[in-house]
């Protein structure tokens, strides 16, 4: 019988992280590099990956690289997969985490629906599941030759479910259509391709709940109560997830999406 902690031992594989700059993405970083992981860490330029990638190697003994990319360039994400075809030999985790957020500031994003413009549109599908279908696409080949590799997409309970508007009433806060439909995709394109790629390669989805991000009060209260566990999430909330889906626990686990949402979906 494998012990849990030969089940958890990511020693002598590789991780690659897209948005890996963001509080959950360090998350994720952390997390694999604890489990033992060598990381590449992916993010916009400006963002602190170099700080990053110092602070892992030296707090888990791990080996990480970095690589600026805007995923919503094609060109940039040419640039990023030669650069890693080019200088590692094997991947064995990808985790698809960069997205156009409901808080991000584009001009006709978090606005009411007859304002929000087709350009933001198109803008969010490029990053929230061109890129994702592009790396996967990209990095299959080198994934089914390496040990243990899956991939890890991560979607949202918007792709799922629709919003509840009475939480956003009287705030500033919105939910962008763009994020709903390209989240939706993402879950569909996980299943899509768990069928497709296997059995070298396995393929889940997290669909995160709401993360406590300092809030409007009124909005989390509305939240809270609407959600069985009573809390906004914490990116802590989120580490065994990610620990369980990128290691040998979810060996004969694949084309799941899994709801991290305090119970939000049950009701």
């Amino acid at each position: 019988m494998t012990t849990i902690q030969k089940l958890l031992d990511l020693k002598g594989r590789r991780a690659f992280i897209t948005g890996a700059s963001g509080v959950l993405g360090r998350m994720m970083a952390n997390t694999l590099a604890e489990l033992g992981a060598d990381l590449v860490l992916v993010d916009l330029p400006g963002t602190e990956l170099s700080e990053l990638s110092e602070s892992l190697d030296e707090r888990w003994g791990v080996k990480s690289k970095y690589f600026y990319c805007n995923l919503e360039e094609q060109q940039q994400r040419k640039e990023l997969l030669e650069w890693y075809k080019n200088n590692f030999d094997g991947l064995n985790i990808l985790i698809n985490n960069a997205a156009f957020i409901g808080a991000s500031d584009l001009k006709g994003w978090s606005v009411p629906f007859e304002e929000q413009t087709v350009d933001t549109w198109r803008r969010a599908l490029e990053v929230n599941i061109t890129s994702v279908f592009e790396l996967c696409k990209e990095l299959t080949p080198i994934l089914r030759l390496s040990e243990g590799a899956n991939i890890i997409n991560i979607a949202s309970i918007y792709g799922k479910y629709g919003p509840d508007w009475r939480l956003y009433e009287n705030t500033s806060m919105s939910n962008p259509a763009a994020y709903s439909a390209s989240k939706g995709g993402v879950i569909q394109l996980t299943r899509w391709l768990a069928t497709t790629i296997a059995p070298e390669v396995r393929v889940n989805a997290i669909s995160p709940g709401g993360v406590f991000r300092n809030q409007p009060k009124e909005f989390m209260q509305r939240y809270e109560s609407r959600t069985p566990l009573a809390r906004m999430a914490t990116e802590d909330d989120f580490r065994g997830v990610i620990a369980y889906l990128s290691t040998d626990m979810s060996g004969y686990v694949t084309g799941q999406n899994i709801e991290v949402d305090g119970g939000w979906g049950v009701w």
